[in-house]
């Protein structure tokens, strides 16, 4: 299943992609599950594919959000693929390390990045991101998977010189549309859980990495952060990203306006933006 939430004649909504066709919740769907987070904390994820509209979205007149356009908690991993943590020189930490994403820094599928007028050292980081689709709180890693509702595209644009103001990375991470996430949330009986990872710039493949790279995976990741915080139905976890990143590359290399970002993961799907200038 392909869930995903979009805007079409000035109003949010949501609904299914169904090979290249969208189709959106039925109107007496949505009167008691107006969003995708509350069809999550509801349990009523499968209830959508018999509460559809009958014909399809006109696509030229759909405006693509970020998959859940609300969350609660944006939980981003750092330095968490082995290569990555290697092209930044830093010792592999012993738990994993956690930064917060705001959603007015992020934006859906095929919408602008906004590179701030702060810097011009904005950095891509392709990233699998995961959906929480139950309450989990102090789960243990052999349930943790029970808790998924399914994976999407994160692109974690970052402000690299804001980023190390301090040891801290909330600057760096929340310049307003620095960040993506898309196209859609999908189910884990279409995707498993080993998923590759690619991100291209321009077309050029930049990163490419595949999840059994990750210091912390996913189950390790939901253990820890339900132990500190209960992680509620459509709160989202960025795992982190490969290696690549234009910060380590000699010269650095920074995404500029025009640029047009993809991350791309199997069998999820191709987060697409272009890149403006504030």
């Amino acid at each position: 299943m392909r869930a995903l939430s979009f805007e079409i004649d000035g109003r949010e909504t949501y609904g299914l992609q169904i090979g290249e066709q969208v189709f959106e919740a039925s109107a007496e769907w949505r009167r008691g599950n107006p969003d995708l987070k509350t069809v999550l904390a509801s349990d009523r994820l499968d209830g959508l594919c018999d509460a559809l509209s009958v014909e399809p979205i006109d696509a030229k007149r759909m405006v693509w959000l970020p998959t859940i356009p609300n969350p609660g908690k944006i939980i981003c991993v750092g330095v968490n693929y082995r290569p990555h943590l290697k092209e930044m020189g830093r010792e592999a930490p012993l738990k994993p390390l956690l930064f917060v994403r705001f959603p007015s820094s992020i934006v859906g599928h095929r919408q602008p990045l906004v590179r701030p007028r702060a810097s011009d050292q904005y950095d891509f980081e392709g990233e699998v991101a995961v959906v929480i689709g139950r309450r989990a709180a102090a789960v243990g890693r052999d349930d943790a998977l029970q808790y998924l509702a399914g994976y999407t595209g994160f692109m974690d644009g970052t402000l690299r010189d804001w980023q190390r103001h301090t040891t801290q990375f909330t600057p760096g991470k929340n310049f307003t549309a620095s960040g993506a996430m898309g196209p859609c949330l999908v189910t884990r009986d279409e995707t498993g859980d080993k998923l590759g990872i690619e991100t291209r710039v321009n077309g050029e493949t930049v990163q490419r990495g595949h999840t059994d790279e990750l210091i912390f995976d996913v189950p390790a990741l939901i253990e820890y952060c339900s132990a500190f915080t209960v992680l509620e139905p459509g709160d989202v976890i960025a795992t982190g990203t490969p290696g690549g990143v234009g910060a380590a590359r000699t010269p650095p290399v920074w995404l500029a306006p025009g640029d047009r970002v993809e991350v791309a993961i199997d069998p999820v799907g191709v987060l697409a933006n272009a890149v403006v200038a504030e």
